[in-house]
Formats: structure tokens, C-alpha cells, sequence
């Protein structure tokens, strides 16, 4: 028994100082490599060293305590009484070592578990404090500190299963707890050189996660001791039964203990609660068949990364050890590939319309775009929490103030809508496709405003294509949509654009209401010039049938007045005649006019060609018979003026002296004069 503590004694001591040499080596490692997270394992190692100082000083004073224990026996076989003491007294006096282990194992066996878990809480908040800041720094090559990382790990575990191994005794059983802690040490010391190594080939996000993963190791396992040490207080205690310190993990015991898990799940039961679960059927059932059962789901699980389950309207690239040249593209569907981290998928959504903001940023980033843009843009307000501005030309005044420039500026609010066309350039063509291709957005916008106006509104020849408040906008949108699809395909980025929204610009809330008078007083002139075309067109539509047609006759007509002094007659009358066939095909007002014109001229062309003939006839009757011809046109002239009059014939001769009276009042009842009597 001697021996075997004075072999933990100096198995203690080599960890405790090999914990050292591990700090000092981490610390000047992370200093030259530039990798803050071999520091970190550096002050986990360096907390870990606790325990084994704590066990150098437990087995040497077990030692010390057996060596007393042989040297009381000595004596008590040479003499078995004295005349100065009692037996009691003496065993006393030279149990002194005893005593101090007794002490040792009662007071600082909780202290040194509690300065343990400060320790582990205190270094851990300190780097969880500082990795936020370090994980975009500059850091240096990873293959020397990987080598490093693999050697640490190598020597750590050997030791540990070595301490792990001797802990099966009885009398060594308390170096289980660093072994444990040194196992730890070297099951993160191989990870970290794992994720160094996948860093050597471009893969930086596992050495990034191990950055922040260490300090909350370390914090899980200070706090772990802590609730164990608490728990250490209300825990049922047999005399004769070992006692395990509170730095003896229960979690790194579940992947150290040669036991097994389930053994030494059913012992912390059995040592917490003193109920024996490893004595149980279902117990045993499990300790035989649930390795097989995690190793099996473990593979599962692993193969399970073969299958890369493609959703429609995505794509995937997979990657063959971090390089495309002899990876594919996965269309939607299922697909197979090797294994990780052989080969490694990445979706990516083709079909999805997505969107950058160009001149703005939102107010509130989880807020949804689409009920945002549903709101009005009223010029008068603010709607985003960032709204840059755009210098763009204008017309200069006529009366403007010497000087002025003729500048402008508006808020470029503009949304851009792009989708991915070719994913395989998309992402291998450039680092960072969105934030290119928002520059791109930014440069053309800015180009393009450059060279653009801010006229409001115009019509006819006013129009200015290129004007970002007027009538060009549509135009506008189209040229920037075009110019930066245009660049975007030359340098290969892989997006197609489809939408270049403008429907955001407008001037700075200080000048609102003078643009809003602005545009008014615009619009009322428009109102006129509307008015104006719509007269023009309803009379060219009345007049002719058509704007167009009435000009052709306007312009035919000119030509014809301009030609009539130089041209020849035949050719006059071949533009007379093309001229007067256009008339006759037009409709409205001139045909209306011309037709009412044919036939008055008609009505009094036949007018005055009847009056010939018939006083042509009038003639010839009249030198045949005069006085015949004289009476019979005094009878018709008679019977023409007459024919509407009553008429009364009054038959008398000169000499008649009788007096005729004639009742001339029509008579309302017949008198008897007025009956007719038949024959």
C-alpha cells in the first residue's frame, strides 16, 4: 500500500507539471501562430493542474500517514504496554500524520474543488468575453499549430489512460478524476487540430465555432463542480465508502471510466442515492447491447450525409474536399454524393426573387419588406431609418443666381430584385456576389444620376427620357435595369435582374412642399395642354374623320396653292384632280359640307336649265297663238293665286237697276233654300 501511493504521489506530480508545461507551450504557441484558441486550451490545462496538485499533496500525506501506520505497529509488537501512557494516549501521539490527512481530506478537499471551479468559470468568462473580438482577425497559417495541437493530444491521452488505469485500485481511485480532466484536455487538444487542419483547406467556420465552444466548456465544467459540491452535502455517507471529490466529473467519468457509460451512470446513482441500480436486469440488459446501439445509430447518422434532398426551386453545389473542379450541381430532387467530409452540399434558392436595398435601410430589419413597400410613399414623410441622397443635373434658370450649379438632389430610395441564373458562378466567381452586386447597383445609380434630371412632368417633344421624377421614370428604370445587367454579366457574377424599383425617388422632406407646388402648378399647365389636344382632336375628328387625314388634306392643299404659279396646267390638273378625289373621300365636316355644296350646285344647274327649256317653249307658243297663249297663262296665273281663296262670281250687266244682296256670314243651320229635293 506504501508503494502504490508513493507511486500516485509522483504520478501527481509529473501531471501537475506536464499540465505546466502544456500552459506555457499553449500560451507561447497562440502568441506566434496568431490562433487565440490554443491560449484558451492553454488556460483550461492550467485550471485542470489544480487537481493534480491537490493529489500530489493527498498521496503524499497518505504516505506519510502509512508509513506512521507501520511504524505504530513496530512498536506496539516490541512493547504492548509502557508505564507513562495508556494505549489511547499513545496511539494519539503517533497518529499525527493521520490527522492531517484527516483534516486535508475533510477541509481542502471541498476548497480545492471550489478554487477549481473559479478557475474554470473565471477563465472561461474572460475568453467568452474576448472570443467575440477575435474571430475576424488576421490569423496565421494552421498546419504548425495542428502539429502542436496533435502532439499535446498524443502525450495527454497517454498519460490520462495511464492515471485512469491505476485509478482501478482502491487506494488510487481518486486520480480518476485527472485522468478524467486530462482526457478532456486531449479530446479537445484533437478536435482543435481537426478543425486547424479543415482551416489549412479553406474550411474557416470549424475553427471559428472552436473559438467560442472552449470558454463554454469551461464554464459548464466550473459549474458542474460547483452543483456537485453542493450536492456532496446532502448525499448519504457509509462508513468505509470512498469519497468522491466534487472535481471528479461526472461527465468526462462517462467517457473515462473503463467501466462504460451505463456503469457509471448506475454508480453515481448508487454513490448519490445508495439505490443499486447496476443490480437490475434492465440495467444489464443495456450495459451488454448499447454500444452496439450507439455505434450503429452513429453510422446511421453519418451515412445519412450521402443524401443531399434538393427542394424545388433550389440547387446544390457539391463540393469534392472544398473544391468545385471535380464537384456537380445538384438540380431538386434527391442526390447522392460521398460521404462528409469528403464531399459537402450547399443549397442555395435559384428561383427566389431576392432583394437589396440601394439608397436605404429599413427601420426595423425583422419587419416585412412587402408591408413596407404596400405603405404610400408621400413625399412629406421619412419612411426608412437610413435615406442617402443622390446628386442628379437640372435646367438652369434663366434668372438664377450667378454661380449656382445646376444640381439637384433627391432621396434614392431603390429596391433591386434579382434571382440566380448560373449558381456555379454565382458562387465561385467572386467572394461576396451580394455585396458586389450591390456596389454595382450603387456605382450605375450613381452614374446614371449623374447624367439624369429631375424634371417633373413633360409631354410632346418636352419628354426627357433620363428624368427620375418625370415622365422618363419607366425609361429611366429600364436603362439602370439594362446597364447593370449588362455589367453584372461581364465580370461574371451569375444574377439576372428583374426589377429596378424608382417608385421610391423623391426629393428631401425640406423642399417637399416647393416640389409639391412645383408639380401642381405643372400639372394645372398639363390639365390646359390635355384640354387643348383633346379640342384639337375632336375637331380634326369632326373636320376630316381623323387627325391624320385632315393633315394630309392641309398638306395637299399647300402644295397645291404653292405649285399653281410654276407648275404646268397639266399638272395642275392632275393635283387638282388628286386633290379634289381626297376631299371626296374624306368624312365629318367636310364631307357633309362638300356633299351639301354638290347639291345645291346641282339644284341650280337643273334649276336653270329647266327655266331655259321651258321659256324656250313659252316662245314658240306664244308666236303661234299670242292671244290664245296670253289668256291661258292669265287663267293659270288666276287658278294658281286663287287656288286657296273663296271665291264669289257676281253676273249683272250696266243697265241692271236690281240690287243685289249677298250674305256673306256663314251660316250656322241650313235654311229651306238649302234642301235638296231629289227628283
Amino acid at each position: 500500500m506504501k508503494e502504490t501511493y508513493k507511486r500516485a504521489a509522483y504520478l501527481s506530480s509529473a501531471a501537475f507539471i506536464l499540465s505546466l508545461v502544456f500552459f506555457v507551450t499553449l500560451f507561447i504557441g497562440s502568441g506566434i501562430s496568431n490562433y487565440p484558441v490554443i491560449r484558451y486550451l492553454g488556460w483550461y490545462g492550467l485550471s485542470g493542474s489544480l487537481i493534480w496538485l491537490y493529489l500530489v499533496i493527498l498521496y503524499y500525506l497518505k504516505y506519510l500517514a502509512e508509513i506512521e501506520k507501520l511504524d505504530y505497529s513496530m512498536m506496539a509488537a516490541e512493547s504492548s504496554s509502557t508505564i507513562f501512557q495508556g494505549s489511547s494516549e499513545r496511539k494519539a501521539m503517533f497518529m499525527v500524520a493521520r490527522n492531517r490527512l484527516t483534516v486535508y481530506e475533510k477541509w481542502f478537499t471541498p476548497g480545492f474543488s471550489l478554487l477549481t471551479a473559479a478557475m474554470y468559470i473565471g477563465f472561461g468568462l474572460s475568453t467568452l468575453k474576448s472570443s467575440a473580438g477575435v474571430l475576424d482577425e488576421v490569423q496565421g497559417k494552421p498546419l504548425g499549430p495542428a502539429l502542436l495541437m496533435v502532439a499535446v493530444a498524443f502525450i495527454s491521452f497517454a498519460f490520462s489512460r495511464y492515471a485512469t488505469g491505476t485509478s482501478a485500485t482502491s487506494a488510487s481511485k481518486a486520480l480518476r478524476g485527472g485522468g478524467s480532466n486530462m482526457l478532456s484536455f486531449s479530446l479537445i487538444a484533437i478536435v482543435l487540430a481537426v478543425m486547424l487542419a479543415l482551416k489549412f483547406f479553406q474550411y474557416d467556420m470549424p475553427i471559428r465555432i472552436g473559438t467560442r465552444v472552449v470558454p463554454y466548456i469551461m464554464l459548464l465544467i466550473g459549474g458542474e463542480i460547483v452543483v456537485s459540491q453542493i450536492f456532496d452535502i446532502y448525499r448519504p455517507r457509509f462508513a468505509g465508502q470512498y469519497h468522491m471529490p466534487a472535481f471528479d466529473s461526472r461527465l468526462l467519468s462517462t467517457i473515462n471510466e473503463p467501466g462504460g457509460i451505463l456503469h457509471t451512470a448506475a454508480h453515481t446513482i448508487d454513490y448519490q442515492f445508495g439505490f443499486k441500480v447496476s443490480q437490475t436486469w434492465f440495467y444489464k440488459l443495456l450495459e451488454k447491447a448499447i454500444l452496439p446501439l450507439v455505434l450503429f445509430m452513429m453510422l446511421a447518422m453519418y451515412l445519412l450525409s450521402c443524401f443531399v434532398v434538393v427542394n424545388p426551386g433550389q440547387q446544390a453545389v457539391i463540393e469534392y474536399f472544398g473544391s468545385f473542379e471535380r464537384g456537380k450541381l445538384a438540380e431538386p430532387g434527391l442526390t447522392l454524393k460521398l460521404p462528409w467530409p469528403i464531399e459537402k452540399a450547399y443549397i442555395y434558392n435559384t428561383d427566389r426573387i431576392q432583394q437589396i436595398h440601394v439608397g436605404y435601410q429599413e427601420k426595423d430589419e425583422g419587419q416585412d419588406s412587402n408591408e413596407i413597400s404596400r405603405k404610400p410613399l408621400l413625399w412629406g414623410e421619412k419612411h426608412y431609418e437610413y435615406e442617402y441622397r443622390l446628386l442628379v443635373s437640372t435646367d438652369r434658370v434663366e434668372d438664377s443666381d450667378e454661380g449656382v450649379v445646376p444640381v439637384s438632389i433627391v432621396i434614392a430610395a431603390v429596391p433591386i430584385q434579382y434571382r440566380i441564373k448560373d449558381l456555379q458562378a454565382y458562387v465561385y466567381n467572386h467572394n461576396n456576389p451580394v455585396g458586389l452586386l450591390e456596389s454595382i447597383c450603387y456605382r450605375e445609380l450613381v452614374r446614371y444620376g449623374a447624367n439624369a434630371r429631375v424634371e417633373t412632368e413633360a409631354f410632346g417633344d418636352e419628354v426627357k427620357t433620363n428624368s427620375l421624377l418625370g415622365a422618363g421614370r419607366g425609361e429611366a428604370a429600364r436603362s439602370l435595369k439594362k446597364s447593370i445587367q449588362k455589367y453584372s454579366d461581364e465580370i461574371g457574377l451569375g444574377v439576372e435582374i428583374v426589377m429596378v424599383g424608382l417608385q421610391g425617388v423623391h426629393p428631401p422632406l425640406e423642399v417637399a412642399k416647393e416640389y409639391e407646388q412645383v408639380i401642381g402648378s405643372i400639372q394645372k399647365r398639363q390639365a390646359i395642354i390635355l384640354d387643348a389636344l383633346a379640342m384639337e382632336n375632336k375637331i380634326m375628328t369632326e373636320l376630316g374623320g381623323g387627325i391624320n387625314q385632315v393633315n394630309r388634306l392641309y398638306e395637299m392643299a399647300e402644295e397645291y396653292q404653292a405649285k399653281k404659279s410654276t407648275a404646268d396646267r397639266q399638272e395642275l390638273e392632275k393635283m387638282a384632280l388628286e386633290l379634289d378625289e381626297a376631299f371626296t373621300s374624306a368624312s365629318g365636316e367636310i364631307f357633309k359640307d362638300l356633299s351639301q355644296a354638290r347639291s345645291y350646285a346641282y339644284d341650280k344647274s337643273e334649276t336653270a336649265r329647266a327655266e331655259g327649256e321651258r321659256f324656250a317653249s313659252q316662245i314658240l307658243a306664244f308666236r303661234e297663238a299670242p292671244r290664245i297663249y296670253l289668256q291661258q297663262l292669265r287663267l293659270q296665273t288666276l287658278e294658281e293665286t286663287l287656288q286657296d281663296i273663296r271665291k264669289y262670281v257676281v253676273v249683272s250687266d250696266d243697265q241692271d237697276s236690281e240690287v243685289m244682296i249677298v250674305d256673306l256670314q256663314e251660316s250656322l243651320a241650313p235654311s229651306l233654300y238649302d234642301i235638296e229635293v231629289p227628283e
